[in-house]
């Protein structure tokens, strides 16, 4: 096999959370532009664009429109995929959500929300999509959205920084316990991207000054900055790589 050949996911199956926009749609496509089908996850029906951009490179797209907070739903995502394509060959856990306020302030609800999609969504569709592979007998490929914040504390962003450094011990144990099966586990970190969860830094223009002044490559990223890496470790050509977190930051843990 080339080496080109070896980054193909041609008749590979895969599932991405939160594909509706930023950074889940810019993975979905980079799947699909190299080969794989794709299963949608989203909270609400609003990935037709997705959809359409998917479709029209000649893969099958599939919708699902299930809410992650509710945990008695999240193993109908393996189990509707598989319904429709007869396997999963990859899993991105991508969804997430932010809630920001000073931690003398965080409420109860908005803790048990983000640690529920960011983290217990995570392991619970790890651990059924672990499980299938495995009865199968094949390969498998699991990628975890980290961030920043898996490394640092920031403010204002509790419950985020914690279930993004829960995401990295996940993405090790899990790493550690399906290396023998044959199923890769790694993490990307994405840098500060401009994504609608970064929008009221952006908006700040301190903020905004303060953060570009920290990296290298002077720019915030861009959902495609990641196109490249999600492949990469979807496919083959990354087979003896596993626990691994790749930074995607423009330099930002650098400085």
């Amino acid at each position: 096999m080339s080496v080109l050949e070896s980054f193909s996911l041609s008749g590979k199956v895969a599932i991405v959370t939160g594909a509706s926009r930023g950074l889940g749609q810019a993975m979905a496509i980079a799947l699909a532009e190299a080969g794989a089908n794709i299963i949608g996850v989203s909270s609400s029906s609003d990935q037709i664009e997705t959809k359409k951009i998917i479709e029209k490179l000649g893969r099958e797209y599939l919708e699902l429109t299930i809410d992650l907070r509710d945990s008695t739903k999240t193993h109908s995502v393996i189990e509707k995929s598989i319904e429709k394509f007869g396997k999963v060959d990859i899993l991105i856990n991508n969804a997430g959500i932010i809630r920001r306020a000073p931690v003398t302030q965080y409420s109860e609800k908005d803790w048990d929300e983000v640690m529920t999609v960011n983290l217990k969504s995570v392991f619970l569709l790890s651990q059924k999509f672990a499980q299938h592979v495995i009865e199968r007998k094949v390969k498998g490929k699991i990628i975890n959205i980290a961030s920043m914040l898996s490394f640092q504390g920031g403010i204002f962003t509790t419950a985020y920084t914690v279930s993004k450094h829960g995401i990295v011990g996940l993405t090790r144990i899990f790493a550690n316990e399906l290396a023998p099966y044959g199923i890769n586990v790694n993490a990307i970190a994405p840098g500060y991207m401009a994504t609608k969860n970064t929008e009221p830094l952006r908006m700040d223009e301190n903020r905004n000054k303060e953060i570009l002044s920290r990296i290298p490559m002077g720019r915030w990223g861009d959902p495609q900055d990641l196109k490249g890496v999600v492949v990469f470790l979807a496919s083959s050509a990354s087979d003896y790589i596993t626990g691994a977190v790749i930074p995607v930051d423009g330099g930002w843990l650098c400085r």
